[in-house]
C-alpha cells in the first residue's frame, strides 16, 4: 500500500481515475452534508446558528437557502435539546446530522448520548436503531482557550454503542461523514478545528464513502510506527520527515476511526517495526491511545524492541497562551521516537 492509498471501502482515486476538486477540510464537510441532503429526504441538519449563518465555522453555509428551513434549521442554545431531538428523530425514521458548536459543550447532552442513543439498539433487542451523527469541532491550536479547545473523544470511546470518528484530511472528512450518515448507529464525528482550513486535498466529485474502522497508512516504513489521528497528523508527518533526514524509516498510520479502530493495521505495522509512538492531543490520563498501547502490548509483545510510548496533551486544563507547548508537535514526537529507537 502506498502513502496515497486509502484502505477503506473505496481507494482514494488518482487524478486519472476520477474527477477531483481541491478542497479544505471544512469545504469537504459542507459538500458531504449537501450531498446527503440532496440524496436522502430523511436527512435533516440542525444546531446552534447552523441555518442562516451557516454555523460558527460556516460548515453549513448556504444549505438552508438550498434545502429550506424545515431541513436545515437553528435550535435553542441547549445541547441536551439538540441531542434529545436527534435521538427522537432517528427513532422516528429520520437521519439527523446535528451540530454541537464546540466539543467542549457536549456535556449537557451526554446523558442523552450515553443512556439513550448508545443503548437503544441493545435495549430494544434490535427493534429500533438510532442512525444519527453528532458533528462537533474539536481540539486546540486556534487560541480558543480552555473552553473551546478540549479533545473529549475518550469519553465517547468508553461508551458501548457509540461510534467515534476523527478525520484529518478533506478526502476522509467527506467519505467518513457519508458513511456515518448512512449507517444505523449513532456516530460522534469530531472535526479538528485547526485543520478546517489548513488541511487541503483533492476530493472526488463522484460519490464515495470511507469505511469506519479502517486506518490509513500515510507513509510506509520499517524502523518505527508513528500512530495518530485528527489534528496531530500534520505534526506526525513532519516528525517522520525529520526522522527520515537522520536515516530513520517511519511508518505513519492515521487511525481516522477510534470506535471501531483498525487493530489489524496497527498490529501488523508494530509487529514489523518493533517500535511504536502513539500521538494524540487529549490529556494523557484516560487517553484513547492507552487502549491502543494495551492491545499492542498484549498482542505483539514478542515483536516489541522497546516499550510503547505515548505523546499526548498534559493533564491540565487547556492553556490559552501556551497551547504550542501543550499540543504534541514534531519535536516532542521525534524525541519520543529517538527514545524508542535507542532503548
Amino acid at each position: 500500500m502506498t502513502a496515497t492509498q486509502e484502505p477503506g471501502v473505496r481507494q482514494q482515486p488518482s487524478s486519472s481515475a476520477a474527477t477531483g476538486v481541491t478542497m479544505t477540510l471544512i469545504q469537504a464537510v459542507t459538500e458531504a452534508i449537501r450531498g446527503e441532503l440532496a440524496s436522502d429526504e430523511r436527512v435533516v441538519v440542525f444546531g446552534e446558528d447552523v441555518g442562516a449563518r451557516g454555523g460558527v465555522f460556516l460548515a453549513t453555509a448556504g444549505l438552508q437557502a438550498e434545502f429550506g428551513s424545515k431541513r436545515v434549521f437553528d435550535t435553542p442554545l441547549s445541547e441536551a435539546a439538540i441531542v434529545g431531538a436527534a435521538v427522537g428523530m432517528a427513532v422516528r425514521g429520520l437521519r439527523p446530522i446535528a451540530e454541537i458548536q464546540f466539543a467542549d459543550y457536549i456535556g449537557p447532552g451526554f446523558d442523552q448520548l450515553a443512556s439513550q442513543a448508545a443503548k437503544l439498539r441493545y435495549r430494544s433487542g434490535g427493534q429500533f436503531t438510532c442512525p444519527l451523527v453528532i458533528r462537533t469541532p474539536s481540539g486546540g491550536g486556534v487560541k480558543g482557550g480552555h473552553h473551546h479547545s478540549q479533545s473529549p473523544e475518550a469519553y465517547y470511546c468508553h461508551t458501548p454503542g457509540l461510534k467515534v470518528v476523527m478525520p484529518s484530511t478533506p478526502y476522509d472528512a467527506a467519505g467518513l461523514l457519508r458513511a456515518a450518515s448512512r449507517g444505523d448507529d449513532p456516530v460522534m464525528f469530531f472535526e479538528p478545528k485547526r485543520l478546517y482550513r489548513a488541511a487541503k486535498g483533492e476530493v472526488p466529485t463522484e460519490d464515495y464513502v470511507v469505511e469506519l474502522g479502517k486506518a490509513a497508512i500515510r507513509q510506509e516504513g520499517s524502523d518505527i510506527s508513528l500512530i495518530g489521528y485528527g489534528g496531530v497528523m500534520p505534526d506526525v508527518l513532519k516528525a517522520a520527515e525529520a526522522l527520515a533526514g537522520e536515516g530513520v524509516s517511519a511508518e505513519v498510520i492515521d487511525l481516522r476511526s477510534l470506535v471501531p479502530w483498525d487493530r489489524d493495521t496497527v498490529l501488523t505495522s508494530v509487529a514489523k517495526t518493533g517500535r511504536a509512538v502513539l500521538v494524540s492531543e487529549s490529556p494523557r490520563i484516560g487517553n484513547f491511545m492507552g487502549e491502543v498501547a494495551s492491545v499492542v502490548q498484549e498482542e505483539v509483545f514478542d515483536s516489541l524492541l522497546a516499550p510503547v510510548i505515548q505523546v499526548a496533551g498534559f493533564d491540565t486544563p487547556y492553556p490559552y497562551v501556551q497551547d504550542r507547548i501543550y499540543l504534541p508537535g514534531p519535536t516532542r514526537i521525534v524525541r519520543a521516537a529517538v527514545k524508542a529507537l535507542t532503548y
